[in-house]
């Protein structure tokens, strides 16, 4: 097959074109190559046999040329960070695979598949039992909250502790800028897909880890953040009291998820949860880190938080189990691999002040007791 994908010199998308080439399939790939992810321009990673063309997926012109002769796509080409540029998720990420769309519907490709990338962040706070009410989807933590350092999501009608559970694919909840952007791109992909008869299939990962994530994010995962500031014998931040829920999920997981739904009809117009299984807090994830490397640095605790950050967040991979899929590979495996990875670099600058700087200037990192900017 001839296999496009968009934003495939990123990390998951060059992950997938290395699987497919191995496959025997032909890949092309479309990427803007967009800062400061690739800070450094197009990765030396990607494959030779890879065709590689510079461009956006909002350009309808470059997008159409990128289609010719197609057989599927993986739709992975995204804009993403924490930043307050609302209007560019939804330029870049809805307007993107609308376009995508348009362009198949169109010009009559015969395009037999898109998989398009969305995100655990669709499903906001996630899913969480009160002891006397039962299930329920807490709204968004406000200011006046975290302020105080109260972390903890309580029910509406008894104000007890809310436990978070796994969350399906049904609970959706989106509350910030890219997670709603996420949603509008699934919800394009699989009602545009089934109305226009394109097999279409939308994949929420939880947190990937692995080898060729950018180091260059304002804002990005804890397995960057906290390798970095061990690579450079650097204290970090652990935002709030470090007890929050997370679900990490192995690359070569996501890849075999993503190869999986290419070719299993039974994906069609569905959408799934693809996540590591098992739920760690940040601390713990810290401390797996500091034993895995050998490095050891205290942590600042409890004295920050980012505002619109969810408390508690694990995925329910039940629906996507079903089609045979598993998550193999353990938080070990992934800090291993990314930490190897750090360590070939030659040139990874130390960026992580002006990150820090750029948040705090931006009012998303807050310090408990002031509200507003962390100074």
């Amino acid at each position: 097959m001839q296999i496009l994908i968009t934003g495939g010199a990123g990390f998951i998308g060059s992950h997938t074109a290395d699987a497919l080439i191995a496959r025997g399939h032909q890949v092309r790939i479309l990427d803007n190559l967009q800062q400061p992810v690739h800070l450094k321009g197009k990765p030396r990673y990607l494959p030779p046999q890879v065709e590689f063309i510079f461009g956006d997926v909002r350009d309808r012109h470059v997008l159409a040329y990128a289609l010719r002769g197609v057989d599927a796509v993986y739709h992975f080409a995204a804009y993403q960070d924490y930043l307050p540029d609302f209007s560019t998720y939804f330029d870049v990420n809805s307007v993107g695979t609308a376009r995508l769309y348009e362009l198949i519907v169109e010009k009559k490709l015969p395009v037999r598949r898109v998989v398009v990338a969305s995100s655990q962040a669709v499903l906001g706070e996630g899913l969480y039992q009160c002891p006397t009410h039962g299930p329920t989807i807490p709204d968004i933590r406000l200011e006046d909250q975290l302020r105080t350092g109260d972390w903890e999501h309580k029910c509406r009608l008894c104000a007890q502790t809310l436990k978070p559970v796994p969350t399906p694919e049904t609970s959706i909840s989106p509350q910030n800028q890219y997670a709603l952007s996420k949603h509008s791109t699934e919800t394009i992909a699989i009602h545009l897909g089934r109305r226009y008869g394109i097999p279409s299939v939308a994949l929420r990962y939880s947190i990937v880890q692995g080898p060729r994530q950018s180091f260059y994010n304002a804002y990005s995962g804890a397995m960057r953040i906290f390798a970095l500031h061990l690579f450079f014998s650097r204290p970090p931040v652990i935002y709030e009291d470090g007890l929050q829920l997370r679900d990490y999920v192995n690359i070569g997981d996501v890849v075999a998820a993503n190869l999986l739904v290419l070719d299993d009809p039974r994906a069609d117009y569905q959408v799934f949860n693809v996540g590591g299984g098992s739920a760690y807090t940040v601390r713990e994830f810290y401390e797996a880190l500091q034993e895995e490397t050998g490095r050891s640095q205290t942590p600042v605790l409890g004295s920050f938080y980012r505002y619109g950050d969810t408390r508690h967040i694990v995925s329910d991979v039940t629906r996507l189990k079903a089609l045979g899929w598993q998550p193999r590979a353990t938080i070990r495996d992934s800090i291993r691999a990314y930490w190897s990875y750090l360590n070939e670099q030659e040139d990874v600058d130390d960026i992580l002040e002006h990150a820090e700087r750029t948040m705090r200037r931006l009012d998303v990192v807050r310090t408990v007791g002031a509200g507003g900017t962390a100074r």
